[in-house]
């Protein structure tokens, strides 16, 4: 099993929806998959680079997945345990909600947040909820690894907010940068009435 590499980076490139970063080691070039966000934060050709790398093998296919960190090798690790959960789709839960707010929505249960991932419907995010929310509780803990509760309104008010949002005609992303944004305010994000969320986060698209 390969751990990390250390290298310079000798290309990056997007091919549909997967990006593949290719970091020579010893003038041996990897090709690594890599989620979408990490690409942003890395420098240009023949930087040098450490990425820490899950090998996956299967009989007709050896692909390596890199991340910047351990922790997010060690919860795509977790990912692709749960039942039904690929590779692909795995990526594209830590691409689409990050490290923090991912372990946070699990370990809460927040299956409307998980869902918001290209190919996680409710039943999917339930399960990934059910077969990990105990595990990544403790493993949060003991890797030291702080999160914060996903800025938006409580879990009893979060449907019916959400879904008047959409019948007014916002998107799915409208809809979770108004909330995460209005969350920020102190006084909102201690109020449990949905009114006063939907009217915060119209005020919010509307500016």
């Amino acid at each position: 099993m390969i751990s990390y590499l250390k290298g310079t980076i000798a290309g990056i490139q997007k091919i549909g929806h997967r990006v593949i970063l290719v970091l020579e080691v010893q003038q041996v070039g990897y090709e690594v998959q890599i989620p979408a966000r990490f690409m942003a934060e890395l420098a240009g050709v023949g930087e040098p680079l450490q990425i820490f790398t899950h090998q996956y093998v299967r009989e007709d296919q050896m692909a390596l997945f890199g991340f910047g960190s351990a922790a997010e090798r060690d919860l795509f690790r977790q990912l692709i345990s749960v039942s039904g959960i690929g590779t692909q789709l795995a990526l594209a839960l830590i691409d689409t909600l990050g490290l923090q707010d991912l372990v946070q929505a699990i370990v809460s249960g927040n299956t409307r947040v998980l869902s918001r991932t290209p190919g996680v419907g409710h039943k999917t995010a339930e399960r990934i909820a059910l077969e990990l929310r105990a595990k990544l509780a403790e493993w949060r803990d003991q890797a030291g690894l702080v999160t914060t509760p996903l800025a938006g309104p409580t879990l009893a008010i979060q449907e019916d907010v959400e879904m008047t949002l959409l019948a007014l005609g916002y998107t799915n992303t409208e809809v979770t940068q108004a909330l995460q944004a209005v969350g920020q305010e102190t006084v909102l994000a201690k109020n449990a009435d949905a009114e006063a969320w939907i009217r915060a986060a119209i005020a919010w698209l509307s500016r």
